[in-house]
């Protein structure tokens, strides 16, 4: 009797366990399912809805044609003068090398009308077309500075050699003299051309006049000179 007791028991629990180990599993199986129901599987190819979306872009920036009824109205209100105005034109930086050469040349030309100013100036000597010009005669750095300016309205070209230039003084002495600035050759345009002829002041003590005469080589056809140039201090 006591032995069928024990049986009995045993199977109780055996019974007991497996039921509580079935309902564990299904409460297991049901939690989980809840834990996982907001989760999707990934996209296995994402490529195509980068396409779809590159394709929707395409499609919203393209831009609509225009109808040729619209072109055309469009030109001939332009051409009737009833498009937008053109716009105005810039005006055009002035080059700078050109307002360089334009203030250059106003100097130059105030600096010849302050030496024209000087008393007893400008002397000048004309031939064959050919002119000589003494501008102005002032001392300046322990020499004698004559401004002299040549001028061809003549019909062929004229060269000098500065080594024939003739300086005299007023007892007929001759002086040497240094030449810078003064044209080799005097083409027959009328342009003036400018130069300076410098002499050392110790060579003019007691002087008080001057002569300078100069011919053209190798011809030696014409013959220009100026005479009683002023040097007084």
């Amino acid at each position: 009797m006591k032995l069928n007791s024990t049986v009995a028991l045993t199977l109780i629990l055996l019974i007991l366990m497996l039921g509580a180990g079935y309902l564990s599993a299904i409460w297991g199986f049901a939690v989980g399912h809840e834990a996982v129901k907001g989760v999707t599987q990934p996209d296995a190819a994402p490529t195509s809805k980068i396409k779809i979306r590159k394709s929707s872009s395409q499609q919203q920036g393209a831009v609509g044609m225009l109808k040729e009824e619209d072109i055309l109205n469009t030109v001939k209100a332009r051409i009737e003068g009833k498009g937008k105005k053109a716009r105005p034109e810039k005006p055009q930086p002035q080059n700078k090398q050109s307002s360089e050469k334009t203030s250059t040349q106003t100097a130059q030309a105030a600096k010849l009308a302050a030496d024209v100013l000087q008393p007893g100036f400008p002397i000048t000597n004309r031939n064959q077309g050919v002119t000589l010009e003494v501008l102005s005669a002032k001392y300046s750095g322990g020499a004698l500075l004559l401004k002299v300016n040549f001028k061809n309205e003549g019909d062929r070209t004229v060269r000098f050699l500065y080594s024939f230039l003739d300086i005299t003084d007023d007892k007929g002495r001759t002086l040497s003299a240094n030449t810078e600035g003064l044209p080799g050759e005097l083409p027959p345009n009328g342009k003036p051309f400018s130069g300076t002829v410098s002499i050392s002041t110790a060579l003019l003590d007691d002087v008080k006049k001057l002569s300078m005469s100069l011919t053209d080589y190798p011809e030696q056809r014409l013959r220009l000179q100026t005479l009683n140039i002023p040097v007084t201090r």
